[in-house]
């Protein structure tokens, strides 16, 4: 299901708490240089800028309420996970990491022809 701008830009704003492996997945519609910031964000986050393919290329700790964007150095960014601060670390995720669903590889499962 396609979520609108304001969704979107709601993210994780407002939350008081969130379990070690909640998160959320950003899709966008093409790829570009992605900027997050934590306005009304009051968990502290990292976020994984990851390419069309599905590759970790950057992750970012992000503190609450900081409204700093956070830009991304590369343009070829499609998919943002956030998850509670230091969850990549803990859980060995690191830049080179490929991200799957149980569908499949990210293309797979967003932009695969529907017949």
């Amino acid at each position: 299901m396609a979520r609108s701008l304001p969704q979107i830009m709601t993210g994780m704003m407002f939350r008081k708490e969130m379990a070690e492996n909640e998160g959320m997945l950003f899709v966008f519609g093409r790829a570009h240089r992605a900027s997050f910031y934590m306005r009304n964000t009051l968990i502290p986050l990292s976020c994984a800028y990851i390419d069309p393919e599905g590759t970790i290329l950057e992750i970012h700790d992000m503190k609450p309420l900081d409204e700093s964007a956070i830009e991304a150095s590369v343009d070829n960014i499609l998919y943002v996970l956030e998850m509670k601060q230091g969850w990549f670390e803990r859980n060995k995720v690191a830049t080179g990491s490929v991200v799957r669903t149980e569908s499949g590889s990210l293309p797979e499962t967003f932009f695969k022809k529907r017949r």
